[in-house]
């Protein structure tokens, strides 16, 4: 369906707690949706160890203020955004807020921390907030909801595809055609890029993350290592399932980091990565082309490592800048498109990917 465009921003800061994505959006219906502009606000040094803090040891003051912080610094980023693209806060209707996820135990819990009436307060619009909670009340995973948009936006037309996303965590989706949700499912693979990027920094401290891929070309992955960790029950585990820092985040890093040390230690890391999306991809019907997007695809040696397994599979690898806008950008896009979702009464989950009992509309909404 087709109807009066409208603007709309979509906010998204990921596992890889690197900042906070911010994407401007046309939406002229739920299979509708343009880019107009894109930016990201990095977190400092400081504000990601506030929040590494929070996720390590809580402390109920700490996560409060945290609470308010994250909006202020979600604001920051709407503030840029609509400075760089010459857009008046009036001219949104709406914003999708998804926080950041401080702890995602699914069933039990999936909790984003940021106040949306800062920013409704801030902007005076609708602000779409705390999308994960009714799935996993519907007894879902509350992740991945990208599917969502990949569904409705970014299948091909005419034949399926697998969109892989390579954030902290990664995950994929199978489309069997756009726009159709009948077969259409999505699971978390396993770490992305935040073990990677927490081995890199604890080879050279003072870098966040394996700038260019340099520390892993250096080293030479511990396939032995590897075997161990993909021995996991949770990788051979059946979807629908997702995953988090709490399984794959600093300490899962620094238990690799102490056995195998050094660049061999970053290039570990990279196998891993890459063997477990491999392994995910190898259970997928049809997997004709995998399009890839988020920050893994600028990480040279694991692209490289990826389109080499898929090669050997004859399956090729498109980034997903190819045949749409950056990658970087999808994941607020999507956002974008379940904050639209929400406000007009539509379900917004894929129960295939999430699990949850049906389909459910997603998150609450805060007047501006």
């Amino acid at each position: 369906m087709s109807e009066r465009p409208s603007l709309a921003v979509g906010l998204m800061s990921g596992t890889s707690l690197d900042g906070i994505d911010a994407a401007l959006v046309r939406i002229e219906g739920p299979n509708h949706v343009q880019l107009v502009h894109f930016l990201t606000r990095p977190y400092s040094p400081v504000e990601q160890q506030q929040i590494l803090a929070a996720i390590a040891t809580g402390g109920t003051r700490a996560l409060a203020h945290l609470h308010v912080r994250l909006a202020e610094w979600s604001a920051d980023a709407v503030d840029a955004l609509l400075a760089a693209s010459h857009t008046r806060a009036t001219e949104l209707s709406f914003i999708a807020f998804h926080g950041q996820t401080i702890w995602h135990e699914p069933p039990a819990v999936s909790w984003q921390l940021g106040e949306p009436a800062v920013l409704a307060e801030r902007f005076g619009v609708r602000v779409a907030s705390n999308f994960r909670a009714r799935d996993v009340a519907a007894g879902g995973q509350g992740a991945p909801l990208v599917p969502a948009a990949d569904v409705l936006l970014f299948g091909h037309p005419d034949h399926p595809r697998v969109l892989l996303n390579i954030g902290g965590m990664a995950n994929l989706t199978f489309v069997p055609r756009r726009d159709l949700e009948d077969g259409a499912f999505a699971f978390d693979t396993g770490p992305g890029m935040a073990v990677i990027d927490a081995v890199a920094r604890l080879v050279a401290p003072g870098s966040r993350y394996d700038v260019d891929g340099r520390l892993a070309q250096a080293g030479v992955a511990d396939q032995a290592a590897v075997e161990r960790r993909l021995a996991d029950p949770w990788f051979a585990a059946p979807p629908p399932k997702s995953t988090g820092r709490e399984q794959f985040g600093d300490d899962y890093a620094t238990a690799l980091h102490r056995e195998v040390p050094g660049a061999n230690g970053v290039a570990t890391a990279v196998e891993l990565t890459a063997r477990s999306i491999i392994g995910a991809v190898d259970h997928v019907p049809n997997a004709t082309e995998v399009v890839v997007s988020g920050g893994g695809v600028h990480h040279p040696v694991l692209t490289h490592r990826l389109a080499g397994l898929l090669g050997e599979r004859n399956i090729p690898m498109r980034r997903f800048d190819q045949l749409f806008f950056s990658g970087d950008a999808k994941e607020a896009v999507a956002f974008a498109l379940l904050g639209y979702l929400t406000i007009h009464g539509q379900p917004g989950n894929v129960p295939a990917a999430t699990g949850a009992a049906g389909q459910r509309v997603l998150g609450q909404v805060t007047p501006g």
